[in-house]
């Protein structure tokens, strides 16, 4: 299946070669023969060769046509292949059923918007194994009160145990690139880690706390748009001291936060 391929720099394509590399990945995912797989990004196949084997079926998603051609022709029968975008291809025409692995060597241009839409799809997900350059990687580890921590960081952590496998160093891929990666897995927790009544309001909040980082969350909510009122009255509270940065809040705070604001937004309204 794998063969000589010009990587395409408008894709992103940095092809893994590296075999100790390549079983780290396998090990991490922990197949089996019962496993439905997603892999995007699969290139010249270095991953789905090893995947295929062990499990009962494998989606995989590529963008570049050529690449997608050689892997149709495979003509493999637990093999399905849906050439286009990942960001632009509907996942619910793709996952079947909710006990999906999910394996990708994400491009790095596009692994935060992809993984944003992978959230979108957490139920279909008991697993993740994903490389990212390590950028990313810290920022989806982070912790509160670090540079690192951010919007991207709450989101996930809120549904999902999120551990590094190992970090890859360039000459693992052809053509190397200029930075450091970094495999992490992702296990999704059977409930949020903290309560969140309405998830897109929560996402919203934690949102509009990173958007101005050198910013108080006072003035953070107030430049997204929530009302003068509402936050007054949740520093009133005293629940959350909004002269405080997002970045120093936890995961329960932010929930805290936004069930208080919705509230008084919602008292005020009525």
């Amino acid at each position: 299946m794998e063969t000589y391929h010009r990587p395409r720099k408008r894709f992103g394509q940095n092809f893994l070669h590296d075999q100790s590399v390549i079983s780290a990945i396998i090990a991490a995912a922990q197949l089996n023969s019962t496993d439905h797989i997603l892999e995007i990004g699969p290139g010249q196949g270095a991953l789905t060769q090893r995947i295929l084997p062990q499990v009962a079926t494998l989606d995989i998603i590529e963008i570049d046509r050529d690449l997608a051609q050689s892997f149709v022709e495979s003509n493999h029968d637990k093999l399905t292949v849906h050439v286009g975008d990942a960001l632009r291809l509907d996942w619910r025409e793709i996952l079947r059923d909710d006990n999906y692995k999910l394996i990708a060597n994400l491009p790095y241009n596009i692994s935060t918007q992809i993984l944003f839409k992978m959230m979108e799809h957490r139920q279909h997900f008991t697993r993740m194994v994903l490389m990212f350059q390590k950028e990313v990687g810290d920022r989806l580890r982070a912790q509160p009160g670090t540079k690192e921590y951010g919007a991207l960081t709450v989101m996930c952590q809120l549904w999902f145990d999120v551990d590094r496998v190992l970090l890859v160093s360039p000459q693992s891929f052809r053509p190397p690139p200029k930075i450091m990666s970094e495999v992490l897995k992702f296990d999704r927790l059977e409930q949020p880690r903290v309560r969140v009544d309405d998830q897109e309001f929560f996402q919203r909040v934690v949102k509009a706390a990173f958007a101005q980082r050198r910013k108080t969350l006072r003035n953070c909510l107030h430049a997204a748009g929530f009302s003068k009122s509402s936050v007054d009255i949740t520093q009133e509270a005293g629940t959350i001291d909004m002269r405080r940065r997002g970045e120093t809040l936890s995961i329960q705070e932010f929930a805290q936060l936004a069930t208080q604001l919705q509230t008084i937004e919602n008292n005020l309204l009525s």
